[in-house]
């Protein structure tokens, strides 16, 4: 800290000045505070620039860091705020009072523990609670209904998509970029298009109100994530290693397994993950496919908006924003994991 403090002393005497005119203008101290975060926050990560660099060039990064970190505040304020909203011990989705004063009291858990009691038949009772939890609770059964779906959803979507990308990698593939083109169409088409058509063809075919037709609906969303990172993580692919276990006399599935499968692996299990993740959040082909036997949480929440407003919603929420950055963390690492066993990264 002492060491920021004598690089950019000038720089933090003009930002306290400002702060101090913006709380003269303003009259409270909070624009003072905001001020302050959304200039004082990139000047601390502001790196040191080279001792010719002039006034405006210096100026110009710190306006840069300025305009990217709020960029990234207004991206991800909507989503961290319903974290401490889901604490809310009052029915609302507002901040009260003692919210804002930080009063131990207005904050509780009650609304995580609605997750497990919401629709059960006898939420007081000790025995046979877990019985009916797991059969009664309505987000307990939903999220039961989305690990199912999504779990069956990306193993067969991992498959069929790094079949795919195999076949699609190969230079003696015809029709190559028609073929990529159509495979990854439900990335482009939107998804209320593509959510009508499964309807009307899984409703011909018996596949409608039925697990095995979500499950099928999750599999064409997800193929095109696996298909896109599965063949960039051939993209560096040296074809020479297939061509010597041939030479070896390994055959394509010993090829496949102790060749191929070990150096795409890390995209395969990120094609996975987001598959996973596509699936986890699907709402519209849901809304159009499934009945009410295979309602997941992002169509109870749906439900609960529109029938009944509370904030056991904004756990749910917040739950899933927290699996999300554990699953985005361990596809970071995948990525930085496929860039040193292609040797575009140092170890």
């Amino acid at each position: 800290m002492l060491k920021f403090i004598q690089e950019k002393r000038k720089a933090i005497i003009y930002l306290l000045v400002a702060a101090a005119l913006v709380t003269l203008l303003s009259g409270t101290y909070k624009a003072a505070i905001g001020f302050l975060l959304v200039f004082g926050v990139p000047l601390y990560f502001m790196s040191k620039m080279p001792d010719y660099a002039t006034t405006g060039e210096r100026f110009t990064r710190y306006m840069f860091l300025v305009i990217s970190s709020s960029i990234l505040v207004f991206l991800i304020t909507p989503v961290i705020i319903i974290i401490p909203l889901s604490f809310n011990a009052e029915p609302y989705f507002t901040f009260t009072e003692g919210m804002l004063n930080l009063d131990p009291d207005a904050f509780s858990t009650r609304w995580y523990m609605d997750i497990l009691h919401n629709g059960m038949a006898a939420p007081q009772a000790i025995e046979g609670w877990w019985a009916d939890m797991w059969e009664n609770a309505q987000w307990v059964r939903a999220a039961r209904n989305s690990f199912f779906i999504a779990t069956v959803s990306t193993i067969i979507a991992t498959s069929l998509g790094t079949l795919a990308a195999l076949g699609l990698s190969r230079p003696e593939m015809p029709y190559r970029a028609l073929i990529t083109s159509l495979l990854i169409s439900p990335m482009i088409v939107p998804l209320v298009i593509t959510a009508t058509g499964m309807f009307f063809f899984y409703s011909q075919v018996g596949l409608a109100k039925t697990y095995w037709g979500v499950i099928l609906a999750h599999v064409t969303l997800g193929v095109p994530f696996v298909i896109i990172t599965v063949t960039a993580t051939l993209s560096g692919f040296d074809m020479s290693l297939v061509r010597a276990a041939q030479n070896m006399g390994a055959n394509g599935w010993t090829t496949f397994r102790r060749i191929i499968m070990p150096l795409i692996l890390p995209g395969m299990i990120s094609g996975a993950l987001f598959a996973f993740i596509t699936s986890l959040d699907e709402v519209v082909a849901v809304l159009f496919i499934a009945d009410v036997e295979q309602r997941t949480i992002p169509r109870q929440m749906f439900s609960g908006i529109r029938e009944q407003i509370s904030p056991t919603i904004l756990s749910v929420a917040s739950i899933l924003v927290l699996m999300s950055v554990i699953l985005l963390t361990v596809l970071e690492l995948l990525r930085r994991r496929s860039e040193r066993l292609r040797g575009m990264s140092p170890g």
